[in-house]
């Protein structure tokens, strides 16, 4: 399986966030090893940019677009657009949406530029969610979604920690590059 992460950026943003493109990269590297170690699934991963140019108010890039490009891809890719705006619809409450090999996700843009730990918290977070989702979905459980929202509810609300890992991709105690859903309660 092919695992391709799409940085939606837009236009006049180009340039302005290859930092940002670099830790895609690398989250894109991570999300290898994290699938095999928590999934026992060989993937492949693949990462490049999606460049928007402005359009008008009635031709706003959406979830419906994201879409056409998925199935124009191939849909036998697992797709995973990281994108400047929310899904219209979703039923998540991580700012994530997710269907067959498909997901997408509000990429959040850090405040200062080198800022990794907030794209681990605020953005790989959601990611490794909504990973989680489509995993499960492929391994046929029937409960892919409320297994990934009890989790989460418990990261939010009842202080269960993140998975932290390293930039090596091994989990950590101190100051983490990666962060993840816990995974350990799924039964696989």
């Amino acid at each position: 399986m092919l695992l391709h992460f799409i940085f939606v950026i837009k236009e006049n943003e180009l340039g302005k966030r290859d930092k940002e493109f670099e830790y895609v990269t690398q989250m894109s590297q991570f999300y290898k090893e994290w699938i095999k170690r928590n999934f026992s699934k060989d993937v492949e991963v693949q990462s490049d940019e999606m460049i928007t140019k402005p359009n008008g108010l009635l031709q706003k890039l959406d979830t419906y677009q994201l879409l056409r490009d998925h199935r124009e891809r191939g849909e036998d890719i697992y797709h995973f657009y990281l994108t400047h705006f929310r899904p219209w619809w979703t039923d998540c409450t991580c700012e994530g949406y997710h269907a067959e090999n498909f997901g997408m996700s509000l990429w959040e843009l850090p405040k200062n530029e080198g800022d990794t730990l907030f794209l681990a918290e605020k953005n790989c977070t959601t990611v490794s969610h909504e990973i989680a989702h489509e995993l499960l979905r492929q391994t046929g459980n029937k409960k892919y979604i409320e297994l990934v929202h009890d989790v989460w509810t418990r990261h939010i609300f009842d202080n269960l920690p993140f998975e932290q890992y390293g930039k090596d991709f091994k989990k950590t105690t101190s100051k983490p590059y990666f962060l993840t859903i816990d995974t350990s309660s799924f039964r696989l």
